[in-house]
């Protein structure tokens, strides 16, 4: 039996182990592996917040290409006191626990399968590390045994975010800092009139700002970023202009075609919305085709226009925030942090203004980090990554946005060379694909690896029997 080892069960981990189940032939077997006890959930939609909402309308939302409405129809099926006040249309915006709900009922579907055509195991463990030195590989647990697979996916999702440089870091041993939103700690503690700062102003601060409010939060909310820019408001554009242009790759050129087709949106009474979605298809190939300098200039100048545009708020999220600014309390600020300063159990945030020489200063009870996931891989402290670096398995990208893959998603060694082994998908990936953090870009991928690695086990020359003892199967934890 050939053995497929995918480390980690959150969205993209999930996707590729269903993906594969449908596509690999019969005598493979799928190991998930998950560190933490929920499968099928990941960091995004573990949330029990039915105010996070998804970013992406939920008739786009399918876990597959050819059932389109199939997150939908499930939606359909659930009453009416579990949607927590959403329609279940193809355009409503959903909450995000719902989607993971979705997701490990799919994972259910599969456990009942009766034998033979039962496949998946789940395990549950950390892996710490891969050894690629024999066939098959060997992939080492925190505890338990370890497996042996001929092939592995990394689906390791993404990282807290990185702490912003500072002269003295001292702080971020604070208690009064909070590296990580997503974490359990993140709020608790807090004085609901104290002032708060979120460091950074793109998405993950957005669901900072709400579970605040939503906790009774009544104190001032400073978000700081070097721009000071807010994802923009989701609405039901016209379609985009009739001359459907191609796209260049040379980024002046692209920015210039980009520009001149929301002008011609505007015109006919449209909107810019339709100009950037229309992109969609196309991204990851104008990315790929673009020149490494284009790339590093447009990550210095272009990514947060980019991110604000491309990843935008729900109108009822887009609603709140807007609420929260005109009353005040959300405070968005514009600048680089240069340090903190601690004194009588408050923080001094020392900043410097967007285009201003001299410094000012925020008096805070908190801060909390949510400059968005840490992408920079060598200085993630993962033990995972750590070893995998060490042992030249694996490499950080150019550009620093995550590993260096090729286009079937095979690690690049330190060497430079390919993997014939190990793969990754989902935002570790996002150097090679660039748009990797939406569900249809990590669905689309998701599918062409599966179709790929089912493609390497149909070639008898490149497995060999597994001669582990079959892990253990967790049935609690979906």
């Amino acid at each position: 039996m050939t053995t497929i080892a995918i480390v980690g069960a959150g969205f993209s981990g999930t996707l590729v182990a269903l993906h594969l189940l449908r596509q690999c032939p019969p005598g493979t077997r799928i190991v998930l592996i998950e560190r933490n006890h929920q499968f099928g959930l990941g960091q995004a939609y573990a949330t029990g917040n039915p105010n996070h909402l998804l970013n992406v309308p939920a008739g786009r939302m399918s876990a597959f290409h050819q059932r389109p409405d199939d997150f939908l129809r499930w939606l359909k099926t659930l009453p009416k006191n579990e949607l927590d006040g959403v329609a279940p249309t193809a355009d409503s915006f959903a909450p995000r626990r719902l989607f993971g709900a979705y997701m490990r009922h799919l994972l259910r579907m599969e456990m009942q399968r009766p034998a033979p055509l039962a496949r998946l195991v789940l395990v549950q463990g950390d892996v710490v590390g891969i050894d690629r030195g024999m066939h098959p590989l060997t992939l080492h647990l925190d505890h338990g045994p370890p497996i042996r697979a001929e092939l592995a996916v990394l689906a390791v999702g993404n990282f807290p975010p990185a702490p912003v440089p500072i002269a003295d870091p001292s702080f971020y041993d604070s208690p009064l800092y909070r590296p990580d939103p997503w974490a359990r700690d993140a709020f608790t503690g807090l004085d609901p009139a104290a002032p708060v700062l979120l460091v950074g102003t793109g998405l993950t601060m957005v669901d900072a700002a709400v579970s605040l409010l939503d906790q009774g939060h009544l104190g001032p909310i400073y978000a700081l970023s070097r721009r000071g820019l807010l994802p923009r408001r989701h609405v039901s554009g016209t379609p985009p202009p009739d001359t459907a242009p191609s796209y260049p790759t040379d980024l002046t050129a692209l920015v210039r075609c980009l520009r001149r087709e929301v002008a011609v949106a505007a015109e006919t009474g449209g909107d810019w919305r339709p100009v950037i979605d229309a992109m969609r298809p196309f991204t990851q190939d104008v990315w790929q085709a673009m020149s490494l300098p284009d790339r590093a200039r447009f990550l210095r100048h272009l990514r947060p226009w980019w991110e604000v545009h491309r990843h935008r708020m729900p109108g009822p999220v887009a609603d709140r925030i807007e609420q929260a600014r005109e009353r005040r309390q959300l405070r968005i600020r514009a600048g680089h942090i240069r340090g903190f300063r601690v004194e009588d159990g408050m923080i001094d945030v020392i900043y410097r203004p967007r285009g201003v020489e001299l410094t000012a200063t925020l008096l805070v009870a908190r801060v909390i980090n949510c400059a968005g996931p840490g992408a920079d891989y060598d200085r993630i402290a993962d033990p995972l990554v750590r070893r995998l670096l060490h042992e030249g398995t694996a490499r950080p990208d150019a550009l620093r946005l995550g590993l260096d893959v090729t286009g079937t998603c095979a690690l690049r060694l330190g060497t430079g060379a390919i993997s014939r082994r190990i793969f990754a998908v989902g935002p570790v990936t996002k150097a090679a694909f660039w748009e990797m953090t939406a569900v249809p870009d990590i669905r689309r991928q998701c599918e062409l690896l599966a179709q790929h690695l089912a493609a390497l086990v149909r070639t008898p020359a490149s497995i060999t029997a597994p001669a582990a003892t079959r892990p253990s199967v967790l049935t609690d934890a979906i």
